[in-house]
């Protein structure tokens, strides 16, 4: 069983990649999105880059954390946020945002706040969450000064150490940069499709002034997809996951779009 838009023929020949940044490589090609036969039972893949299913992992749980959980995984790491420290998740009731909410808190040791409509609470919580934030109790002509006063009063006051973005919406981004408190940073995961705006409230004088950083995340390395392997083998994380049949895609994918989709969907090819 594959995933959706895994990535294939990376090779080890340019610099990001020989850098161990071989999810940037500029001749990848992801299957998926550019190159067709994702959905399939079986493909070939170059062997330096087919990462081991650990002993006692079943394909289908394995499948969803070698896209949604490496690249949160990343994400988390690039937030440089510690053991005990804040980190704010948005869209946490999601496919990639379940999934970071518990390597964060049972993998990793953050204090994790999680953002998300009020119908994922119970899986955010269950996830691993210190706290859930309901969005749709908050105002949206107000610039985000309310759910971020909720958010900063919820990480002691300050704000959070890191935020990591899963959600795509334009306004989740505007927001978030509001959450952090002085030296935070902010990881952009989610990708805006329809009409992506730059980041609202990243103004110059912000980050100035408390000295916070933003950055985006891809997707992790080799080394990263073993140790969320690892994590999930140890049943540290689980993926929130349903099995559809092909016949079910396009309601799927209508789904996901709609933002009804809690968790994860992995395709049953037999």
């Amino acid at each position: 069983m594959l995933h959706r838009t895994h990535r294939v023929h990376i090779d080890r020949l340019v610099e990001p990649c020989q850098a161990g940044a071989e999810g940037l490589c500029v001749d990848q090609k992801v299957s998926g999105y550019y190159t067709p036969g994702t959905f399939q039972q079986y493909v070939l893949g170059p062997a330096h880059y087919v990462t081991p299913i650990p002993d006692g992992l079943e394909s289908d749980a394995a499948a969803p954390m070698l896209c949604a959980g490496v690249t949160v995984y990343a994400a988390l790491k690039r937030s440089n946020a510690r053991p005990g420290q804040w980190i704010v998740i948005s869209g946490a009731g999601g496919g990639l945002g379940h999934i970071a909410v518990q390597l964060a808190s049972k993998g990793m040791g953050l204090r994790v706040i999680g953002i998300d409509h009020g119908s994922k609470e119970e899986l955010v919580k269950e996830s691993g969450a210190e706290h859930f934030v309901d969005l749709t109790k908050f105002p949206t002509d107000d610039n985000g000064k309310a759910i971020s006063d909720h958010v900063k009063s919820l990480a002691g006051g300050l704000g959070a150490h890191g935020v990591i973005v899963c959600t795509s919406s334009n306004a989740a981004y505007a927001q978030s940069v509001q959450f952090l408190r002085f030296n935070g940073t902010m990881v952009c995961v989610g990708l805006p499709e329809n009409n992506p705006q730059p980041i609202a409230s990243a103004l110059p004088a912000t980050l100035i002034g408390k000295h916070c950083y933003i950055t985006g995340s891809a997707v992790g390395n080799r080394r990263e997809a073993i140790e969320v392997l690892e994590f999930a083998a140890r049943g540290i994380v689980k993926t929130h996951f349903r099995t559809e049949k092909m016949d079910k895609l396009t309601s799927v994918f209508e789904e996901m779009g709609e933002g009804k989709l809690q968790g994860r969907v992995v395709l049953d090819l037999s």
